[in-house]
């Protein structure tokens, strides 16, 4: 019997990509097999994040958004096509990127995946006393009130009669729904002793030069030679609280607004973290933040608080562990509601699976860590029906301690079982080891990369000689002999999050790696009670914030003693050699490419025929340093720079030691000028330390440094990590890599479990110790690692 012909449509099963360019790929090719799991390996800054998400996925969503029509489009963020020559067989992207989840203040876990929707409407059915519609319960909803004379026709006659119009919220009306309410340190914003003619104000940014000194002068509200600390209630109430009020300067209408408000307007409203570091320091100098004293931090009206079901507010459920929640769910039961209460139920046993059953759904958004939101985001896409989709994932195994990857290893395969292609960029070989197609790029980072080196199957990356495929196997030994700690931090009673009146002593002068699984209270620990302290240089896993012109020259510092040498060199002054001041472009104005904007159309980024993207004016490239001009230096890769600045006429000291610094942390193939936007995560995280490695401190703190690292490229940070510990350093590293436990010299293990199962020291000793007696889920799985 002849076997029957396969139909034209199930044909489809491979996506192909011909020529792809973007960043350093080199005209790269490959097809990757439809419905199967595919992980991309490689060296940091080699090409997998520019291949999967700055092509494939890329080229997937601009296409969906092409299938709306050009007014829907003129709302959407405009996305250029990528570089690359033919893409077939694509399906929609969906992706869940490490990228931090906003950290607006009024964002929490609930608010994030609509677990706190649910529960609004159903404390709006079953609690008691009822007040109301499901916004009764909301803290981003406030109350309003109105009353007036309404207009009624009625039988051809107008009526006019009185209404009163009252629209219940759940916003706490003090906290305005934030839960904590701030002071401010008055010392912090004026020097009481000076008069604001002689510069009083002490906020960044208020100078009498500029429009500042014009509006407190022209406003006639203040004598400008009074010292402030002498002004009486009135003049102190227009300087620091008065509503915006209009004001006519020097023939120009002009509005005067009191420092308080304006502060929250200009600062308070924007995330801490994507401050610059000068005003970050003025508003964690200036403002203190405490629990609201009316709704106790619930962030809730009285009402809100006041319904309940089996005893129970909404503030209270929603502070329960998530594990805990789900039970109390699950023991309601209401025939009334019954499908919320499935679909709640279904919501929160997806935080359980995920592994983020020891969250609560008030925990602030922004406190989550990479590895935490990106699983946030996961859980939308574990209960949908959709299949035929490419899930396309960045490092899930982020933050997971081993014990958690076999969970998350499960969660990638049911995606894949469904149907679905799924894609992930890896480097842990717990997770590279479940992949049923491996694309390799390399062979180096940078220009040294953007090639495909291996594609197949895993057996044949591991016989392959790639450099994934040599390390694939890799197992850092237990360290024979530990070093001898000199001294000792005392933790005691920290009971920060979920820790439980912990006390510890962290060895001083070694290499402490403290571990546990994920919501253990690692951070809470470390951040808690050490990071912040006197010589503590703190290196989080925060994003670098910076624009397309910023590149590592000018995040680092090293532009300045570089510009200051050009100048120098040439007897000019240093501005011309910056690409943002006197020596830019004058047609791209230093960006060294022209953006077009189209409209409803992607925006067209072209390099700059006047200056061919060097980004400078042709008279400041005339000058030379050493041989080299300023548009060459900033087009060397860090090794080249290095050796460029060491000496000759060319020999700076100040940009060697920062250079020195960059090739330590294993960022000798990133060019100067390359945009801090192209960095991949790890390579973001590397450059930080280079930058805190500057700084005179007795003690670091290292988050997860792992993050975005290669097999290969963990040995370099470990050899990195002795030498910071030789110099008399002491460093203490929360990580989950084995490579790191096993290389420490002491480990703390937080848990046994999660959130109220954690925040106890299980463990504390040698890496040897812990390996011999498996007495923790660490110990178990560091055994196994290191194969005793």
């Amino acid at each position: 019997m002849s076997k029957p012909k396969r139909h034209d449509a199930d044909t489809h099963d491979l996506i192909r990509v011909h020529g792809a360019r973007e960043n350093n790929l080199k005209d790269v090719s490959v097809e990757i097999p439809k419905r199967r799991l595919t992980v991309f390996t490689g060296v940091s800054g080699s090409g997998k994040s520019s291949l999967v998400f700055a092509t494939i996925a890329a080229e997937s969503q601009r296409l969906i958004n092409e299938t709306y029509s050009a007014f829907l489009q003129g709302f959407m963020p405009s996305l250029g096509r990528p570089e690359v020559d033919h893409l077939e067989g694509l399906t929609t992207a969906i992706i869940v990127d490490q990228e931090r989840m906003g950290a607006n203040p009024r964002s929490t876990v609930g608010t994030a995946t609509d677990a706190n929707a649910m529960l609004r409407i159903l404390f709006s059915r079953l609690g008691t006393p009822h007040i109301g519609s499901p916004n009764a319960y909301s803290f981003n909803v406030p109350s309003v009130k109105a009353s007036g004379a309404i207009t009624i026709e009625k039988g051809g006659k107008t009526k006019a009669e009185k209404a009163t119009f009252n629209q219940l919220g759940g916003m706490c009306p003090r906290c305005e729904g934030m839960g904590r309410v701030q002071d401010f340190d008055l010392a912090a914003l004026f020097d009481g002793a000076l008069s604001l003619g002689e510069g009083a104000i002490t906020i960044p940014g208020y100078s009498n030069d500029g429009w500042f000194g014009r509006i407190f002068s022209g406003s006639g509200y203040f004598d400008m030679d009074k010292p402030v600390g002498k002004f009486n209630k009135r003049e102190m109430h227009d300087l620091l609280y008065r509503e915006p009020t209009k004001i006519k300067v020097e023939g120009i209408n002009l509005t005067y607004e009191g420092l308080i408000p304006k502060i929250e307007k200009s600062m308070l409203s924007k995330d801490v973290e994507a401050m610059q570091p000068h005003i970050r320091a003025f508003v964690e100098r200036a403002v203190t933040f405490t629990s609201c004293p009316e709704c106790e931090g619930t962030r809730l009206a009285p009402e809100a608080r006041s319904s309940k079901i089996k005893g129970k507010n909404i503030a209270d459920v929603c502070s329960m562990q998530i594990s805990d929640l789900a039970d109390w769910v699950r023991d309601l039961d209401e025939p009334s509601v019954a499908p919320l209460l499935a679909g709640l139920q279904h919501l929160l046993d997806s935080f359980a699976d995920i592994g983020l059953g020891y969250l609560s759904l008030d925990r602030p958004a922004g406190t989550l860590s990479g590895g935490e939101a990106q699983r946030t985001k996961m859980i939308r896409h574990l209960g949908s029906s959709l299949t035929d989709v490419t899930y396309v994932f960045d490092e899930p195994t982020i933050g997971l301690h081993p014990h958690d990857i076999e969970r998350m290893n499960d969660l990638l395969l049911r995606l894949r079982d469904k149907g679905n292609t799924v894609l992930v960029v890896e480097h842990k070989p717990e997770a590279i080891a479940i992949a049923d197609h491996v694309v390799d790029l390399g062979p180096g980072a940078g220009t040294a990369g953007g090639t495909v080196c291996y594609e197949g199957d895993l057996a044949g990356l591991r016989a392959s000689d790639t450099v994934t495929g040599r390390h694939l196997d890799d197992r850092a030994a237990i360290k024979e002999t530990v070093r001898k700690p000199t001294g000792r931090l005392e933790i005691r009673g920290a009971a920060e999050n979920n820790l439980q009146n912990v006390d510890v002593d962290v060895p001083l002068g070694v290499l402490t790696v403290v571990t546990g699984v994920a919501g253990s209270g690692k951070s809470s620990l470390i951040h808690g009670s050490v990071a912040g302290g006197d010589g503590v240089v703190s290196i989080d896993q925060g994003a670098i914030r910076g624009s397309r012109r910023s590149n590592p020259a000018t995040y680092t510092g090293l532009l300045d003693p570089i510009r200051k040498a050009f100048a120098k060199a040439n007897g000019v002054k240093p501005a011309l050699f910056s690409a943002n001041s006197e020596g830019a472009c004058p047609t791209c104005k230093g960006a060294g490419v022209i953006y077009t904007d189209l409209g409803v159309m992607a925006t067209v980024e072209s390099t700059c025929e006047e200056c061919e993207g060097k980004r400078f004016q042709a008279a400041v490239l005339e000058y030379t340093l050493g041989g080299r001009n300023i548009a060459e230096v900033l087009a060397m890769p860090v090794d080249e720079a290095e050796r460029f600045f060491s000496a000759g006429d060319s020999r700076v000291p100040a940009a060697h030691k920062i250079l020195d610094r960059l090739t330590d942390v294993g960022l000798g193939y990133i060019t100067l000028g390359q945009p801090l936007t192209t960095l991949s995560g790890g390579e973001r995280q590397r450059l930080k330390l280079a930058v805190h490695m500057g700084e005179n401190g007795g003690t670091y703190v290292l988050d997860e440094p792992t993050t975005g690292l290669h097999l290969a490229d963990v040995e370099q940070l470990l050899a990195l990590l002795d030498r910071l510990v030789d110099s008399g350093k002491s460093v203490i590293v929360i990580e989950h890599h084995q490579a790191v436990m096993a290389h420490a010299d002491w480990i703390i293990d937080l848990g046994p479990g999660a959130g109220h199962d954690g925040g106890r020291i299980v463990f504390e000793g040698t890496p040897a110790d812990l390996v011999s007696s498996r007495a923790t889920l660490t110990g178990e799985h560091l055994a196994d690692y290191v194969g005793a």
